[in-house]
């Protein structure tokens, strides 16, 4: 990236995922039990992130979850958006981070995070280039796409809280509505 170029920074939410070719764009995300996975086409120079809560499968979303919540859902739509865009899949390379155990009376979800973020990768034939998981504490992550230059930043303990929480607040589905009525024929 050009030092005097002004890098436009997009906010990856917990959910989401962006995929781009300018150089000039900057992903970030903040992690806490969390797991970003950034991928990459160097020869392409297409990247992308996306930011997911738990690493899920089929049999979890078959059950009425939102899908936007699991790795396996968003780990999809990240290649295929770079598939989309010129990336050819032998040609990936990705970086894992996130996963911390921000409460420890809690279950380690940020490990099986990390874990299933590197299990999808080697069954997809993707080879993992680095990665910064687990640990206790949340991290602050900006990720170049392009270059594939990533820079985290360690959060204190109430910064992670702060990210734990509004982790918790995901809006759930709304629960499917209970028929009051009986209809006889």
């Amino acid at each position: 990236m050009n030092e005097l170029a002004v890098a436009k920074k997009v906010h990856i939410i917990q959910g989401e995922f962006k995929v781009v070719d300018d150089p000039n764009v900057v992903l970030s995300t903040i992690l806490g039990s969390c797991v970003a996975a950034c991928l990459r086409d160097p020869v392409a120079g297409v990247g992308g992130m996306n930011h997911f809560l738990l690493p899920g499968s089929g049999g979890a979303m078959s059950g009425g979850g939102d899908a936007s919540r699991y790795g396996v859902h968003l780990m999809e739509l990240l290649i295929n958006g770079l598939l989309k865009k010129g990336a050819v899949r032998h040609r990936l390379e990705a970086k894992i981070f996130g996963g911390a155990k921000t409460i420890a009376s809690f279950s380690n979800v940020g490990e099986q995070n990390a874990a299933f973020a590197m299990e999808f990768l080697r069954d997809e034939g993707i080879t993992v280039v680095g990665s910064s998981t687990g640990g206790e504490f949340g991290r602050k992550l900006e990720y170049w796409p392009v270059s594939g230059r990533a820079r985290q930043y360690p959060l204190t303990g109430a910064e992670t809280q702060k990210t734990v929480a509004a982790e918790q607040r995901i809006p759930k589905p709304a629960p499917k509505p209970v028929e009051d009525t009986i209809e006889f024929f």
